[in-house]
């Protein structure tokens, strides 16, 4: 008889032993379950005072509780820095996925207005990495609040918004100098020291200095018309009408320049919303929804703790927060991110309760579209699942397009719709070289070799549909390529374009030897397949445009005696790209170091 012995059952988790090893240091430590797989990643300034807290009498929450009855062992690794800790955690959240970790991903980053260093500073809307020398204020909730704020400091300080290689080479006022929206320093209608002025003044107007900017443009205003100067006095009285509109408007909650965030945390139908609102300044800038991620069982609280552990860690902390549920494990997470925390309340007067009760309704309506949405996508997916008698309903599509100008320039797209959502981040482009310019189906043979070359040497995720934009050929040439990769079962759909290249009239194509489908435009099913198409289409031909532009223009520059990769590099620069060039005059061609007046016309008579 064979063993009948049962396997060893792990020896508990002896907490109390274990943390009399941990160190009071900044690190990262890590939560083991059986099998080595790893449930929770973290970060803390103090890992001893960190770690001890999940193993009191009482968890914070189901979630934390749960998760400590699976721990068999805790790793830990000390850093020299809180930085070095926040860098190591998301490395290994991205390469370990824990189970019990929530977290918040968001497709962009939060923008910001840009001041830029330059001595005449531009005014722009920014998102992404800081440049040095610049200066930023937000973030901002969204793009509009950010274009919003812009639009007002154009109508009352004047900035200019234009690119350095357009700010550089104008010889006249343009349109925002015409109808006062720029004081056109690019022609020294103000000098620097004016536009400074202005510049200060802005700035402390985003740094939510509101009413003492209103002040100084009144004193300058009284003291302009001391001067008999009324029409500079007129200048300062619509500045202050403009601003005192806005504040008005803006005031109708907050009689204080203060900056709050308003975090709430919804749980509804099985989903949790966190909303931050924002209000800077004492101006309500509005508010964005996010939804967690990556956890087995997620509540309300452990929502807001977890969203807000993520966002202070990289976005500045107002001077008050605001929550609605129980402030003790929220304030448990801000002294690990700041030694300086915010205020932390909850809302008392009118106004607070105002902000709380927005926040939580658009919490609650971004769940309810949410529902809609997956709802609606699930009801299309299963529509497609019947349509085109598939063996289960397609998780993940990948569809793929060919876009080119009579054979020059050909790019292939390929755009990745899984769950009922476009996935951005997954899109490729594919240059397409070596083949007969103009062949559709070389080209499609080209880009999905490439594009599953891994998935068939056990790398990346293989779909369960392809759609191709195409007819039977470029069907026929994905079959073939992908049977030669031994990926022959995964299905294949051509979308062929209607007569007219009408919408809804679409005809959808099988590689093996089915009759073509018509769905109908009311079809659900063919909804989601132009959808998917058609951004494979965009995709497509926005990348085609690009490389061709490149490729005809910059061959022109190459082509012109005496302009070297230097030369080419200096006249890009200065014109802010190939366009720029092209429209630049001789006069201003010869601004450009390196450049004399013969080389300008021959660059010229060249473009044109």
């Amino acid at each position: 008889m064979g063993d009948q012995n049962p396997p060893a059952t792990p020896a508990p988790f002896d907490a109390h032993a274990f943390l009399r090893t941990v160190p009071d240091a900044p690190g990262v430590y890590r939560m083991v379950g059986s099998d080595e797989q790893v449930l929770y990643v973290g970060k803390a300034k103090n890992l001893k005072r960190r770690v001890s807290s999940y193993f009191r009498t009482r968890q914070s929450s189901p979630r934390i509780a749960m998760m400590v009855e699976r721990i068999v062992r805790v790793d830990i690794t000390p850093t020299r820095s809180e930085a070095e800790a926040l860098i190591l955690e998301n490395n290994l959240i991205k390469s370990l996925s824990p189970r019990y970790n929530i977290l918040f991903r968001d497709d962009k980053s939060y923008p910001y207005v840009e001041l830029s260093g330059d001595e005449f500073p531009r005014l722009a809307f920014h998102r992404g990495a800081f440049a040095r020398g610049a200066r930023y204020f937000g973030p901002f909730p969204s793009a509009y609040a950010v274009r919003e704020s812009i639009q007002l400091l154009q109508k009352t300080f004047r900035l200019r918004t234009c690119e350095n290689s357009v700010f550089q080479n104008r010889s006249r006022p343009c349109l925002l100098a015409q109808i006062k929206r720029c004081s056109a320093p690019c022609v020294a209608e103000i000098d620097r020291d004016a536009y400074g002025a202005d510049v200060r003044l802005a700035s402390r107007f985003l740094d939510g200095q509101a009413s003492e900017v209103i002040d100084d443009l009144g004193e300058h205003m009284q003291a302009a018309a001391g001067r008999l100067a009324f029409e500079e006095a007129a200048v300062f009285r619509d500045r202050i009408r403009v601003l005192q509109t806005v504040l008005h408007r803006q005031f109708a909650d907050s009689r204080r320049d203060e900056d709050v965030d308003i975090i709430a945390s919804v749980e509804a139908s099985g989903l949790v919303c966190v909303n931050i609102a924002m209000v800077r300044g004492g101006r309500h800038l509005g508010d964005r929804p996010q939804f967690p991620s990556g956890a087995v069982v997620v509540d309300a609280g452990d929502g807001l703790v977890a969203f807000i552990e993520q966002h202070y860690a990289v976005h500045p902390l107002p001077s008050r927060l605001l929550v609605a549920l129980d402030p003790g494990p929220v304030r448990e997470a801000l002294s690990e991110i700041s030694e300086h925390p915010p205020l932390l309340v909850r809302p008392r007067h009118a106004a607070e309760k105002a902000w709380m009760e927005m926040a939580e309704k658009n919490a609650r309506s971004a769940i309810e579209a949410r529902l809609r949405d997956a709802s609606r996508a699930g009801e299309r997916l299963h529509a497609l699942h019947e349509a085109l008698d598939l063996p289960e309903v397609p998780m993940r599509i990948e569809c793929f397009d060919i876009s080119h100008t009579m054979g020059e320039a050909t790019v292939a797209s390929c755009v990745v719709y899984v769950n009922g959502v476009m996935r951005h981040g997954e899109y490729r482009r594919y240059n397409i070289d070596g083949i007969t310019p103009g062949d559709d189906f070389a080209a499609m043979s080209q880009a999905l070799e490439r594009r599953y070359a891994r998935v068939a040497d056990g790398e990346g995720i293989c779909p369960d549909l392809i759609l191709i934009d195409g007819g039977q050929g470029q069907v026929g040439a994905a079959l073939a390529t992908l049977s030669e990769l031994g990926l022959d079962a995964v299905n294949i759909v051509g979308v062929a374009k209607g007569e007219g290249r009408k919408p809804g009239l679409e005809t959808l194509v099988f590689p093996d030897g089915r009759e073509s489908m018509t769905l109908g435009g009311q079809s659900p099913a063919l909804h989601l397949v132009i959808e998917i198409r058609d951004e494979a289409h965009r995709f497509a031909i926005t990348g085609h445009r690009a490389r061709r532009s490149k490729t005809r223009f910059g061959s022109k520059l190459e082509d012109i005696p005496g302009v070297g990769p230097a030369r080419r590099r200096a006249l890009l620069s200065a014109f802010g790209g190939l366009d720029g060039v092209r429209a630049a005059a001789i006069e201003d061609l010869c601004r450009v170091d390196g450049v004399n007046r013969k080389l300008a016309e021959q660059i010229y008579s060249a473009l044109h």
